[in-house]
């Protein structure tokens, strides 16, 4: 019976799909079984096949039925870091070849909140040696995330710190991309002291209004590095300080001054501001519906000037709003900085994807009055067929975010929420408008 099976096998692959729920009848008898001759693993970038195996509980050898396969191939299904696992066999001789076929789920780089116990380098560490297939990301559920979990929650333990470990997919402080963000909640723990490790900052009026943001707050990297983007860099950007090094925080559990018995925290901020660059100037590809003597022209700074990094991010959004003006609302731009160490120098070359030009389409409101309705169409100055104003619209929904008698005069008009959005038809290089008034 037993070759009679591998038979069929080796003709009609069997596959299973990891996630599908079986439901069986107790059998009369024990089902067929086999040895696994070899395992291996195709599909996988970022896991060695090595640890998907170890992972998946089977070695070669063993002796399975195909229910255990499958038990397997959930197992690793579960772990959160593929989107899909289906498994098929072969037979040889009076073995099997098996064969894990996996699609790799989106990870996410990791980042540890309030943890001023413990290095993140230490945590990340602790999860390596104990959790297999990690590889410093971690999926956005799964059993690899109650892993590290546990993981974690026992540092915490070893230094009698009693809280639970949550664990959120959220922006990082720079706006780039997404980290999955571990924290411990239930704890009293709050910043009693900061200090920046340069006179730049350390002398700055501006920062000390914004101290407070931090200080007597509860601990939190995640906020100490909005604090460190919106407020810190900003002061090195625009004295042309471009390269500035902030961080890590340098963090000493102290007693709290309200509470003796329970710990704060002293915070120190490193800061290593580099040199100072002036500007040189830039380049343009790829922009058509404007000149480039035009784009120029909004530029705020000189060959010599210092390359004051605030102005050169108003140049880029200003660049975009232009655009936008003209109804290129794809448009995407990318300037490459080109540092010259020896002068001590910036240049940019930027390239520009225009994208397509959009028209005026429809406006569809939902939510006014007749009266309401017939007022805001009569506000609105971009008619069907003209260039949309991106610029335009974006004031407009400004302004209709609460009722506005620029637009609706003394006409009684009551909303609690407003809600715009656009509708590109690419095909027809239109996008219409709608908005819903509730």
């Amino acid at each position: 019976m037993k070759r009679i099976l591998l038979a069929y096998v080796a003709v009609h692959f069997i596959l299973v799909a990891a996630c599908a729920a079986r439901a069986q009848a107790p059998a009369a008898a024990s089902p067929p079984s086999s040895t696994i001759a070899a395992i291996k693993v195709t599909g996988a970038q970022k896991f060695p096949a090595s640890q998907i195996t170890t992972a998946c509980g089977l070695k070669p050898g063993d002796v399975v039925t195909a229910d255990q396969i499958q038990e397997a191939t959930n197992r690793l299904a579960a772990l959160g870091i593929f989107s899909s696992v289906n498994f098929r066999y072969t037979s040889k001789g009076d073995a099997i070849n098996l064969e894990f076929q996996v699609q790799e789920a989106p990870t996410y780089p990791i980042a540890f909140d309030n943890f001023p116990w413990f290095s993140a380098s230490e945590i990340a560490e602790a999860i390596r040696n104990q959790v297999g297939l990690f590889t410093g990301e971690a999926p956005d559920g799964g059993a690899m995330i109650d892993q590290m979990t546990a993981v974690i929650e026992n540092l915490l333990a070893s230094k009698k710190i009693k809280g639970s470990v949550t664990h959120q997919l959220l922006t990082p402080a720079n706006g780039e991309g997404m980290v999955l963000q571990f924290r411990v909640e239930g704890i009293r723990l709050r910043v009693q002291s900061l200090q920046f490790g340069e006179a730049t900052a350390a002398n700055s009026e501006r920062l000390k209004d914004r101290v407070s943001d931090i200080k007597g707050q509860p601990y939190s990297l995640f906020a100490l590095e909005v604090f460190e983007n919106e407020h810190i860099r900003p002061i090195y950007a625009a004295k042309g300080y471009l390269r500035t090094q902030i961080g890590p925080p340098q963090t000493n559990l102290i007693p709290d001054l309200n509470d003796p018995k329970e710990s704060a925290v002293d915070l120190s901020i490193p800061i290593a501001p580099g040199p100072v660059y002036s500007w040189k100037g830039l380049s343009w590809q790829g922009n058509m519906a404007v000149q480039s003597s035009d784009l120029d022209r909004s530029v705020d700074l000189k060959p010599g000037d210092v390359a004051d990094g605030m102005k050169i991010e108003a140049l880029w959004q200003n660049i975009e709003a232009e655009y936008g003006r003209l109804g290129y609302l794809d448009m995407k731009l990318k300037a490459e900085p080109q540092f010259d160490e020896t002068a001590h120098q910036i240049s940019y070359r930027v390239s520009i994807n225009e994208g397509q030009q959009y028209r005026m389409g429809d406006m569809i409101i939902t939510g006014l009055s007749v009266e309401a309705e017939k007022r805001l169409r009569q506000a609105w100055q971009v008619a069907p067929g003209q260039i949309f104003d991106d610029v335009y619209y974006e004031q407009h929904m400004k302004m209709l975010s609460k009722p506005n008698r620029d637009i609706f005069g003394d006409l009684p008009v009551h909303y609690n929420e407003f809600g715009h959005l656009l509708r590109p038809n690419e095909s027809r290089h239109t996008v219409d408008l709608l908005l819903d008034f509730k």
